[in-house]
């Protein structure tokens, strides 16, 4: 079995993204792993290039800056990478800079790749989601967050990447039917200092709206409206940046801030059934 890893990355150091944390978490089980390194104003490059690993192939792309509605480029590049993939893989695993996998689940992963790499009904594998915020120690619990999504897909000319990157179609527009891993992505994207998350989202502003947002400033975190603590282990590969925070964050778990009392009640009939109603699925999960 033949597995090849992809992403894409631009701007990680300026805007904080663990990028290299992101490729070496899954590097282990990816014979080969495809880069698409944007035009960027820091050393995103020499970072990926101090990995040292043979496996990383990088290619070099411009982003297109005029494209700024819907997140549209973030798909584009992603699709720049997964076309440099050989049709001799098996599958193709995507990581985004902000995402990292924890190695408890690399075994089982890889067990399951190779489970249904024979059976072409299965497009697609799914992954769970942690979602931290604000801190290390933190994970969203509210329906904001998306639970599932597509990183694992069959290398083929029919796959795209939909919309702003978040996962995956066939054409023209077809949901992948797949199976869900008994997995973890850990996304980080919502923890960074303060002033990193404003730049970051002054940034990403750009890439959804035609306007943008005059001026720094720091992200506030206290505007979230629920929050459970995190009690597990982190992955390895994050050890290092973890020990390098440098900022605190405190939330009390107890303090929930919904929009709305139907909310609320969504948020209870979720907790005790794990349903939630009117959940949106870009997959077909089969059974």
């Amino acid at each position: 079995m033949k597995v090849t890893g992809f992403s894409f990355i631009r701007n990680a150091i300026k805007y904080d993204y663990p990028i290299v944390e992101a490729i070496t978490s899954i590097l282990p089980i990816c014979d080969e792993f495809i880069l698409a390194v944007g035009n960027s104003d820091d050393a995103t490059l020499e970072i990926i290039n101090n990995i040292n690993s043979p496996k990383i192939k990088i290619i070099h792309t411009i982003w297109d800056d005029s494209l700024r509605e819907g997140g549209r480029v973030l798909a584009l590049e992603t699709d720049k990478a997964f076309k440099e993939i050989s049709k001799h893989s098996d599958w193709a695993f995507y990581i985004q800079g902000d995402e990292v996998v924890h190695e408890k689940y690399l075994q089982n992963i890889k067990a399951d790749m190779l489970k249904w790499k024979d059976d072409k009904k299965v497009e697609g594998l799914l992954f769970k989601y942690k979602h931290f915020y604000g801190s290390y120690d933190y994970v969203g619990d509210s329906r904001k967050w998306y639970r599932y999504e597509v990183r694992i897909v069959r290398p083929n000319n029919n796959v795209f990447s939909y919309r702003d990157a978040q996962g995956f179609r066939i054409y023209p527009n077809q949901k992948l039917k797949v199976k869900l891993l008994d997995a973890y992505i850990y996304h980080y994207g919502w923890v960074k200092p303060p002033e990193k998350q404003g730049d970051k989202i002054r940034n990403f502003h750009k890439l959804w709206n035609t306007s943008e947002i005059e001026g720094k400033y720091d992200f506030d975190y206290s505007s979230i409206d629920s929050l459970d603590l995190f009690k597990e282990t982190h992955p390895k590969v994050m050890e290092e940046r973890i020990k390098k925070l440098n900022w605190k964050f405190d939330y009390p778990v107890d303090k929930k801030n919904y929009q709305s009392t139907l909310f609320a009640w969504l948020m209870w009939f979720e907790r005790m059934t794990g349903y939630r109603i009117g959940e949106y699925r870009n997959f077909k999960l089969l059974k």
